[in-house]
């Protein structure tokens, strides 16, 4: 399980990371609500956790940012803000749980696997694709990377809804050719590649995170690295 930590106390990074490693968690931390944005929505994670007052961006505008884009990814409010007022606030904002400092290490874990638990009862609306920070919505059949929306072809789409509901699968061409273009190709014919290098070019080219990878001497896979 990936977790965030958008934190920028020290002593509390040090006893979360520590704490939540030892139970078999990847924890990344990002230091400042700007930074915890840019992770966030770049990057593929099973839970966040947030403090409030942050530098940038703060928590509670942070939590509408990811719950907008990434509205299955459960949130943890962890701060010292702690009246009534303050946690329904947190609440209101999307969060899906508030956790008060000073805590104990043992009810934040609690609480983490209660989310985590919930969440995984349920899943992504079929007519909604994630993969990262890649949204293919089918029923609109439009696409989206870090909430930027991405213009493609109809052949394009076609493509990566294709690869994008076979996820890290490996895909041959002539399964690409089939289910794609529906009709019989010339097996010699390099359409796939074409097509594959023109969506790599729309989905990947302004992303660190590369989401098309080809299986050298077998086809192409759409995938998480």
């Amino acid at each position: 399980m990936n977790l965030l930590l958008v934190e920028d106390e020290p002593n509390v990074v040090s006893v979360v990371v520590r704490g939540l490693s030892a139970e078999g968690f990847t924890v990344s931390v990002a230091p400042d609500g700007t930074t915890g944005e840019k992770m966030a929505l770049a990057n593929h994670f099973d839970l966040i956790i947030l403090d409030i007052m942050l530098p940038g961006i703060n928590g509670l505008e942070l939590c509408k940012i990811i719950k907008k884009e990434k509205p299955n990814v459960p949130i943890i409010m962890l701060t010292a803000l702690g009246t009534t007022e303050n946690v329904v606030n947190g609440l209101d904002n999307g969060a899906d749980d508030y956790l008060i400092k000073p805590f104990k290490f043992a009810e934040l874990s609690a609480r983490i696997r209660m989310l985590l638990r919930r969440y995984s009862g349920s899943a992504t609306p079929d007519h909604v694709i994630n993969i990262g920070s890649l949204q293919i919505n089918l029923t609109a059949k439009s696409v989206k990377r870090n909430g930027v929306e991405i213009t493609l072809t109809a052949t394009e789409y076609r493509l990566l809804e294709f690869m994008a509901k076979n996820k890290s699968k490996i895909l041959s061409r002539i399964d690409i050719l089939e289910n794609v273009w529906d009709i019989d190709f010339n097996l010699g014919t390099n359409v796939v590649d074409v097509y594959v290098n023109y969506l790599r070019k729309k989905i990947d080219k302004n992303s660190d995170q590369k989401l098309i990878h080809t299986a050298v001497g077998l086809g192409y896979v759409l995938k998480e690295t």
